[in-house]
């Protein structure tokens, strides 16, 4: 009887030993699925890490990535992340969507072995495949990279781009894609612009798609067009803007009417020039320019917004002036308090592209004048006029020379300083003709504003030492005056040739440094 119950006690543990001993090895860092007729085929969710170098070996054109990648896999013990026990994950559909739709994003570089990606995706299988999941990281990290971080800095400085870029680290990123695959289609990767630009990419990759626009041919005669005139031009010229939405029916007239001459005023405003209804050579050779090259301008231009980080617009109050448009905005508790045209650095003395924080404003202000300016151009004056400084209400001061204040001084009456070792600064100009002018690249890199009392009244609105009153006698009191911003402001210097306003119209500006090119290459070589 006793040896009866320590048999049946032996096998109980033994069934018991059998069962722990195959849970254990099917559950430890592994996954089960079940096959035909109970039986259970097992597989890691671990890979050996050698296999990452063995991947590179096969496919060395991603290399770019393996920093990147070897970071994610020591994160994460070298676990599969693309799969679990059902399969590939959400996520990892949404990255091959991703990589296979790069053309809505404005991304023109060949995806590399894409071909074997997609011949890998077709298998479906529980089972991960390790060139899968390594084809699936380095394509996330290329992603990340062409649509989330744009170029890498070094190449966006050669642009003399100086604007602080945007940092995030794509692999804690992927922590939360992981979780939630939908968050990579949220609007918060990048500024608001970047995807009012996304879709006018769309559209005008309809109108290519379409057949684009047809050049509009020019008499060898021509002079100009105005209200009332009638020829075939005027008739090209309407098709020409029913196209791109100016006007909203082609009626085939004529007529340079009403509605044709509303639509130019549009066309005219979204492209820079001067609002009259007169039709000049420029403003039709500026419509002949072909659609494939604006949508190369939109792609470029998103490209910039990539660079910039979209926490800039939640600022309180901020100051933006963009290059090639001629125009300062200035934003305060999330609305547009001012605009003002401004003129800005020659193509010999470009205004920079970087950032600043406004913390001083000087009325009544003296000119230092820059060395290289007393070089090129005070020094020969002094030696074919004697009396040229006092003519230009000039003074040594010490060794360097300096214009008085007052109203003939080339800094107007006020300025607005951000402290920054390139000696940029805003400020008002004697000069006011020159903002009647569309290109205006006048200065020697600093930024002249058209509406410098306006501006200096909207940042000095909340601040109780200040009245309009006061602010107009410090501008006119001949006597240099210093006053610190009790807040300082984030001042922005941008170059973009393309925008899109609240209005949802796209606006393309003169590429005036020749930039766009050279950054289009760039994305191309990328």
């Amino acid at each position: 009887m006793k040896s009866v119950r320590v048999y049946g006690l032996l096998l109980i543990i033994f069934v018991a030993s059998t069962s722990l001993t195959s849970w254990y090895f099917v559950n430890k860092e592994n996954k089960e699925i079940t096959t035909l007729k109970n039986k259970k085929v097992t597989f890691s969710m671990t890979f050996d890490s050698t296999s990452v170098e063995i991947f590179y070996a096969k496919y060395p054109k991603m290399i770019l990535y393996k920093k990147q990648v070897v970071s994610l896999y020591q994160k994460n013990n070298y676990n599969f992340i693309w799969y679990d026990k059902k399969g590939r994950k959400e996520s990892a559909e949404v990255i091959y969507n991703k990589i296979n739709n790069l053309f809505e994003d404005g991304v023109i570089s060949k995806v590399p072995y894409k071909e074997t990606l997609d011949a890998l995706f077709e298998k479906t299988s529980a089972k991960p495949d390790i060139d899968v999941e390594l084809f699936l990281s380095n394509y996330y990290f290329y992603y990340t990279n062409k649509v989330l971080q744009g170029i890498d800095y070094t190449k966006s400085n050669e642009l003399e781009w100086y604007l602080p870029r945007k940092k995030q680290s794509y692999v804690t990123y992927l922590d939360s894609l992981l979780v939630d695959p939908g968050l990579i289609d949220k609007k918060e990767q990048h500024i608001e612009q970047y995807y009012k630009l996304k879709a006018i990419l769309k559209r005008y990759r309809e109108i290519e798609k379409n057949g684009g626009w047809e050049s509009i041919a020019i008499p060898s005669d021509f002079v100009a067009i105005k209200p009332g005139d009638s020829s075939a031009v005027v008739s090209k010229i309407r098709t020409r803007l029913f196209l791109t939405g100016d006007i909203d029916v082609d009626s085939g007239n004529k007529l340079y009417g009403f509605s044709l001459q509303q639509a130019v005023l549009k066309y005219k405003k979204r492209n820079g020039f001067t609002l009259d209804k007169t039709i000049l050579l420029k403003h039709i050779n500026e419509m002949n320019v072909p659609v494939s090259n604006r949508i190369k301008t939109i792609m470029v231009n998103m490209e910039r917004c990539r660079w910039i980080s979209s926490g800039i617009t939640k600022a309180k109050e901020f100051i933006v002036v963009n290059i090639p448009s001629f125009r300062l905005t200035y934003f305060k508790a999330g609305r547009v308090a001012l605009v003002s045209n401004v003129v800005v650095g020659t193509t010999m003395n470009k205004t920079v592209v970087f950032s600043g924080m406004l913390s001083y404003i000087v009325f009544s202000p003296y000119w230092n004048v820059p060395k290289s300016i007393v070089a090129k151009e005070i020094l020969p004056g002094i030696k074919k006029n004697k009396n040229y400084l006092s003519k230009h209400h000039m003074e040594w001061y010490g060794s360097n020379i300096r214009q008085k204040p007052g109203p003939e001084n080339s800094l107007g009456l006020v300025k607005f300083l951000f402290p920054n070792t390139n000696n940029i600064y805003l400020h008002d100009t004697p000069s006011k003709k020159l903002f009647n002018e569309e290109k205006r690249a006048f200065s020697h890199g600093c930024i002249r504003v058209e509406k410098p009392v306006e501006l200096a009244n909207a940042i000095l609105e909340s601040d109780l030492n200040w009245t309009p009153e006061k602010i107009d006698k410090a501008m006119h009191q001949g006597k240099e005056s210093w006053y610190t911003l009790k807040n300082k402001i984030p001042v922005y210097i941008g170059y973009f040739t393309a925008w899109v306003d609240d209005n949802g119209a796209i606006n393309f500006y003169k590429d005036i440094y020749k930039r766009d090119e050279r950054l289009a290459a760039m994305l191309v070589e990328e």
